[in-house]
């Protein structure tokens, strides 16, 4: 792993863990208030301890040594074991509550070890490194005023499992020999029952503050969230269309501000957009009443044209070729009328389907047989295959997809219908060059070019996004790509069930609606019919 993917992994874990931004300010005010809590009452403990058991000790040790000069120092130069027992039990007879332990040599030099308790303290449980501290004399120097010092230890006892404090000292005579040496054993059990009460009170104050840091959280969370809600839904409802959404400002915080910018961007965003839907409708309306106004002219054009093609044999061989180029460009001509009213009824939102039960290998079939395709076409259709829609519109998909399949690809066209769950599937592959991945995104734009060097070609430009516009209508769609043998591949996909098509049971279609002959093989990628060369 990289350093830089390291944090983008470490960030995309911690969003999955706290997916929420009130969870992550709980959790954050959390841990900071653990981690004060924790750290204040670990040095508050740390402290209170120091304190009590340098306090504890140092009277323990004080009394001792004290004790120790009052009634080991005053033992006869020759003790027998009798007196150094007499003298450790009345060491121990002070308020500091220790036991004590005595060491020396009786006036017959035998050593003498006594305790004033021997239940509760004997020689093993004297560290030997503190015995031989005590009995180890050091040299007498401006820096060392006395040969022996006071040293002591702190235990646990393996029988009891306390803690003790162990100190020791020789006592200081004119000779080692013989000198007695004392040791005290000061159980800490209360200042550890003590201190443990102290670690409980802050422990439960610890977990009393991170309680309260979280309601804080939530609280501050609640604060500052609602407002980030609130532009949240304004939000929706804007991206819903509802330009008219505002937020109510108060304050003037950063929140606050953003509520001004969003008010500010909403209303800018408003009169824009009614602007450009002005903008549309008014270019809407043209085109209708264009359509509409050359729809008339068209027709009588029309009429005239079919005298002259009928009358073409017999016209000067000179005439001739105008008269065609006129026949032709005026079909051309009445097809473009015809796309834009379609087109037209698209924008408006006044398209209907008309719904009916069909046979989807006899729809194809009558398309292709319609059309005088059935040499040029291979069918892959199971019969029976029966749909609900609107086989107007599904002739008019049908063939565009299949009249630009023959003009680019050649023949033959392989169609083939297939059923996949809740949805009609038809494929239509034609043998062509396949279509450039340039274009591939463009194939369904209107008067799309691929080359714009010929923007003039046989097609109106809009039978695929007019085919594009009825899978619409019918809740499908049509994608292109390239098959990897060659050729390309148009996918109509197209929901089978009643209840999944916008039905209009009082559609009984537009008299301006009148398929025409709104099937001629339009251009594929850039709209027109002569630019399949370019693919």
């Amino acid at each position: 792993m990289t350093d830089a993917t390291r944090p983008g992994r470490l960030r995309a874990w911690f969003a999955g863990v706290l997916p929420t931004l009130r969870l992550r300010l709980v959790v954050v005010f959390a841990l900071v208030a653990l981690t004060a809590a924790v750290s204040a009452s670990g040095i508050a403990y740390w402290l209170n301890r120091d304190a009590v058991l340098t306090r504890a000790q140092n009277a323990a040790l004080n009394d001792f040594r004290k004790s120790m000069e009052d009634n080991a120092g005053s033992l006869p130069r020759k003790f027998d074991c009798e007196q150094l027992r007499d003298a450790a039990r009345s060491m121990a007879g002070t308020t500091q509550n220790y036991q004590v332990l005595l060491f020396g040599e009786d006036a017959r030099g035998e050593p003498c070890a006594v305790a004033s308790d021997r239940s509760a303290f004997a020689v093993s449980d004297v560290p030997s490194a503190l015995r031989k501290a005590v009995a180890k004399r050091r040299p007498v120097d401006d820096g060392n005023s006395y040969p022996y010092h006071l040293y002591w230890q702190r235990i646990t006892k393996k029988s009891d499992g306390d803690p003790y404090l162990v100190g020791g000292a020789k006592l200081i005579g004119d000779s080692d020999t013989g000198t007695p040496s004392g040791y005290m054993l000061k159980s800490l059990a209360p200042e550890r029952d003590d201190l443990n009460s102290l670690a409980w009170s802050l422990g439960i104050a610890t977990g009393l503050a991170l309680i309260g840091a979280m309601l804080i959280a939530q609280a501050a969370a609640t604060t500052v969230l609602r407002p980030v809600r609130r532009l949240a839904d304004a939000a929706t409802r804007l991206g819903e269309g509802k330009l008219d959404t505002r937020l109510k400002v108060s304050g003037t915080d950063e929140l606050a501000e953003l509520s001004r910018t969003f008010n500010q961007t909403a209303s800018s965003l408003e009169r824009r957009v009614a602007e450009l839907s002005a903008r549309e409708a008014s270019s809407r309306r043209f085109v209708a009443d264009m359509s509409h106004e050359l729809r008339t002219p068209m027709t009588a054009i029309s009429a005239v044209t079919e005298v002259l093609e009928e009358e073409q044999d017999n016209l000067d061989p000179m005439i001739a070729p105008a008269v065609q180029l006129v026949v032709s460009e005026t079909r051309r001509l009445n097809d473009l009328v015809e796309n834009l009213m379609e087109v037209t009824r698209f924008d408006a939102g006044t398209a209907k389907v008309v719904l009916d039960d069909v046979d989807v290998a006899d729809q194809v079939t009558a398309c292709i047989d319609a059309r005088a395709w059935l040499d040029a076409v291979e069918l892959d259709a199971d019969r029976g295959i029966m749909v609900r829609l609107d086989p107007r519109r599904l002739d008019v998909i049908l063939a565009n997809l299949i009249g630009n399949a023959l003009k680019h690809g050649g023949s033959p066209v392989r169609i083939s219908v297939r059923t996949e769950p809740d949805v009609l599937v038809i494929e239509v592959a034609d043998r062509g060059p396949g279509i450039p991945e340039e274009v591939l995104p463009h194939v369904f734009d209107r008067f799309y070019k691929a080359s714009a060097s010929r923007p003039r070609s046989e097609g109106s430009g809009l039978g695929l996004s007019i085919a594009q516009e009825n899978a619409h209508i019918h809740g499908g769609s049509i994608t292109a790509h390239n098959a990897p043998e060659g050729g390309a591949v148009f996918t109509l996909r197209l929901p089978h069930g009643a209840n999944a098509l916008p039905e209009d049971d009082e559609a009984h279609g537009d008299p301006d609606a009148d398929p025409g002959d709104d099937t001629p093989g339009t251009g594929r990628g850039d709209g027109d019919g002569d630019e399949g060369g370019s693919r």
